[in-house]
């Protein structure tokens, strides 16, 4: 690659302006970015929704002019080998990347749209970009009624924020248990206690079925001189949400409703240009797609089967691909994700936890499990033979980092009570 080679990234979030910052000067890049706003990461919206960070402590490294913000690509010419953007402008490639991330889901709810229409009742948000968040912050306050409609790690997330800024918030999961994907059945408990001592009201093996909404009252009549005519603002509004109806027919009433049921890899590009897409945009080792002049990375690349959503995956993908696109040996081989989380609360109502591998055990693994309830810590890991395959830790996290670094193989397992104590092995 020489500094001649035209590589535009379509996305810029944390895996293309990552991707741009590695191959600095060694190509010419351009940077499509569909958002107005400074890039920021957005791993850190659960704390501006709480108000504890303003939006501009999560931007992150300003890139320069490689990046147009506010601009869409519409259209992947690859015979022509030109991106065509929603301004009217025409960029072309040597070599092109996806970095499109996902979408939040947008259940198949009731009365959540209107017939032939996509609008969103008022009051019912994603929370997924700084424009949700900045929605939501905008429409909350101490005492509003919010439903949260999923229990992962969104979900969650968002409860807590909310509940830091005052709402009575509901939390429907529809699975059995709190993020059910990261965490066992022990550590969801502890979570859902956690979350109700903050107040936050939760429902599981709960089926949100529909929205109930209203359209605003017309405005009164005002008089004006012999005659009565509207007020200002007369037209009528949209409308606004009131409820959520769950599935054995029981009503929640709400002011606010977030929808935090996960995320979709964004692929409409990719399968418009006739690119090879399954749960994401599938990728080689080499993060290349079926057109060895196309890869992807982040949230919409599927590697291996696997559709990451992490910013630690989203990170090495593009290190990974700067490091190919430069001529160095390099391959993706996967990544080893560890899900992290702190759920700060005022006072000692804090809760931190992090869940890596497979934290269910088969029927012939080992575990070995720590739980204080004065504490409120608790620590569980799996082990398959001689190997770590996961772990669950609640509390005190002092432990997680050398526990990830055995799990990677970089250290021994034969320890691991002494790293599971209190001091961290310290």
């Amino acid at each position: 690659m020489t500094s001649e080679q035209r590589v535009v990234v379509i996305g810029g979030g944390l895996a293309g302006l990552r991707l741009a910052q590695r191959l600095g000067p060694a190509a010419a890049v351009t940077v499509l970015g569909e958002e107005t706003h400074v890039p920021y990461n957005r791993v850190l919206l659960a704390e501006v929704l709480a108000g504890r960070y303003a939006p501009e402590v999560t931007a992150l490294p300003a890139p320069g002019p490689v990046l147009r913000r506010g601009v869409r690509a519409v259209r992947v010419d690859r015979a022509e080998r030109a991106v065509r953007c929603d301004d009217g402008t025409v960029v072309r490639y040597d070599t092109l990347v996806l970095a499109t991330g996902s979408n939040a889901v947008l259940p198949p709810l009731r009365g959540l749209f209107e017939p032939e229409g996509r609008d969103l009742p008022d009051g019912v948000h994603a929370f997924r970009t700084m424009d949700d968040c900045l929605a939501l912050s905008a429409a909350v306050r101490p005492g509003v009624r919010v439903v949260v409609i999923g229990g992962g790690l969104l979900g969650v997330s968002a409860a807590r924020a909310l509940a830091a800024r005052g709402a009575q918030v509901v939390l429907a999961q529809q699975g059995e248990r709190l993020m059910e994907r990261q965490l066992d059945a022990d550590a969801s408990a502890l979570l859902h206690a956690h979350l109700t001592s903050i107040g936050v009201e939760i429902h599981t093996e709960c089926r949100v079925r529909g929205l109930r909404t209203a359209h605003p009252a017309p405005p009164a009549f005002e008089e004006r001189g012999l005659g009565r005519s509207p007020s200002s603002g007369a037209a009528q509004g949209h409308r606004k949400v009131t409820g959520v109806e769950l599935a054995d027919g029981y009503r929640l009433d709400a002011d606010v409703v977030v929808l935090a049921c996960g995320v979709r890899p964004r692929t409409g590009l990719a399968r418009a240009a006739g690119l090879e897409v399954r749960k994401g945009i599938v990728v080689d080792d080499h993060l290349r797609t079926n057109d060895p002049r196309i890869h992807a990375i982040g949230d919409c690349a599927e590697h291996a089967g696997q559709v990451y959503g992490l910013a630690g995956a989203a990170l090495e993908q593009a290190d990974a691909l700067a490091a190919l696109l430069t001529g160095e040996p390099a391959r993706y081989t996967g990544t080893r994700a560890l899900t992290r989380l702190t759920l700060t609360t005022d006072g000692d109502r804090s809760l931190d936890l992090a869940a890596f591998g497979e934290t269910t055990p088969l029927p012939d693994d080992d575990v070995v499990r720590l739980a204080d309830a004065t504490r409120r810590t608790y620590r569980k890991v799996v082990l398959r033979g001689d190997r770590l395959v996961g772990g669950v830790l609640l509390g005190e996290l002092s432990t997680v980092g050398a526990l990830a670094r055995t799990w990677e193989g970089e250290e021994s397992p034969h320890d691991l009570f002494h790293l599971l104590t209190d001091d961290g092995g310290h």
